[in-house]
């Protein structure tokens, strides 16, 4: 079975987008300091754990998962290997019994 590469694409940025606003507004609400998720910033220009921060981390995060579940689904395309069909091939139709035969 295939991937669409779209569909898993967008699957994916989704999930990553939410994660990341998720997670930087439960660091808010918590008022912790996100000493982790602070390490965002170091790939995600201008993201910091405040309110206008979780928005650029929802965008970036969505950019990059769905350039990661297309490129994921691109490449398990490429090594799937292909269902095998069977071929069925009739030659005859069957004989139905005869009464004759059913009588015995």
């Amino acid at each position: 079975m295939k991937l669409n590469k779209i569909a898993f694409a967008l699957a994916t940025g989704i999930f990553w987008g939410a994660l990341i606003f998720l997670a930087t507004w439960w660091i808010i609400i918590r008022k912790g300091t996100g000493e982790h998720i602070e390490l965002l910033g170091r790939f995600y220009l201008g993201y910091k754990p405040t309110a206008p921060g979780s928005i650029i981390g929802l965008i970036y995060g969505f950019i990059t998962g769905f350039i990661g579940g297309y490129v994921f689904s691109a490449l398990y395309n490429a090594f799937v290997q292909p269902p095998v069909e069977k071929e069925i091939q009739i030659t005859e139709k069957p004989e139905e019994p005869s009464e004759e035969d059913s009588q015995d």
